[in-house]
């Protein structure tokens, strides 16, 4: 089976935040909303929340895993996690790979992983080790689905290639950085790649650290988020206050919230199955689950 057909919403929930801006507590209330709304698709990383003074890492897939076993819906979830980023963890050779998932499956208590990420490239290790290393936890039954994040064109192709010749498990899945203002680094061979080989586009950062909704204005640019400095660097480019101006007019045209409508440009560029976006409360939640359908006019306006 695709890994598109079992997805039942066109929105991932990213779990960067649980563990880091949302407590245990703020993150099952968003996973019991996201969940009891249809949604069953679920991005964390064993690098989450790494960079909390205290925390080890693994912190975000603890919490997902706590939540699937006190709700008891383990085989109703798509789980998603990665490995590549996390001090002590980041070489992609067989051996590193399947220590990483070990931890992964524990932390999350459960017995394989739908689909698991390298979460960058590990130009040290030759792709033909990684991609070995990946196969040989899929033909375990450890993972069902592999996934790249932040993968170049060229290495994308050549670790496609490697899996045809050798007939080992390939990357189903894309997860690069995108969305309605980072748009360069996609869009041309990288998107080109994706489609050459029927991939699906699963892109990180969809809001680009929540500027794309709107929170982020000329002289309102102190949020108290910690992710306030990437977020407004927007502001000083003449791009991202015309982002912001085609965002409010289509938002207002169909009266939903901002990140709903950049979600939904997402949606509707080609090869992409579902933005990743994350919540730290249940009325962020609410905004990225607001569904939306654009019009060609929504999109030529977006798009610029």
């Amino acid at each position: 089976m695709a890994f598109a057909e079992i997805i039942s919403r066109p929105l991932c929930l990213g779990g960067n935040v649980f563990g880091w801006t949302a407590d245990e507590e703020q993150s099952f209330a968003v996973l019991d909303i996201y969940a009891e709304a249809g949604g069953n698709f679920i991005d964390t990383a064993d690098v989450y929340s790494a960079w909390v003074p205290g925390h080890q890492g693994g912190e975000s897939e603890s919490i997902v895993g706590r939540w699937m076993k006190a709700r008891g819906n383990r085989d109703q979830m798509i789980i998603a996690t990665k490995v590549g980023m996390l001090a002590g963890h980041m070489t992609l050779n067989p051996e590193g790979i399947r220590t990483a998932a070990e931890n992964s499956l524990r932390r999350l208590g459960v017995d394989h992983i739908d689909l698991y990420y390298a979460h960058q490239d590990d130009p040290s290790t030759p792709l033909e080790e990684t991609i070995a290393g990946f196969d040989a936890l899929v033909k375990d039954g450890k993972v069902r689905y592999l996934g790249a994040s932040n993968y170049s064109a060229d290495r994308l192709a050549e670790s496609l290639a490697i899996s045809h010749s050798s007939g080992l498990a390939r990357y189903e899945v894309l997860q690069p950085h995108y969305n309605l203002i980072d748009r360069a680094k996609y869009e041309g061979p990288l998107a080109e790649t994706v489609a050459t080989n029927a991939l699906a586009c699963v892109p990180y950062f969809g809001l680009a650290r929540g500027f794309l909704t709107g929170k982020y204005r000329p002289g309102q640019t102190d949020s108290g988020s910690p992710r306030a400095a990437n977020a407004s660097k927007h502001l000083d480019d003449p791009r991202g206050l015309m982002v912001l101006s085609a965002l409010d007019t289509v938002s207002q045209k169909h009266g939903v919230p901002l990140a709903a409508v950049a979600l939904a440009w997402l949606r509707a560029q080609p090869t992409v199955l579902a933005p990743i976006a994350s919540a730290r409360n249940v009325s962020q939640l609410r905004e990225i689950m607001t569904e939306v359908k654009l019009t060609d006019a929504d999109l030529a306006t977006l798009s610029g």
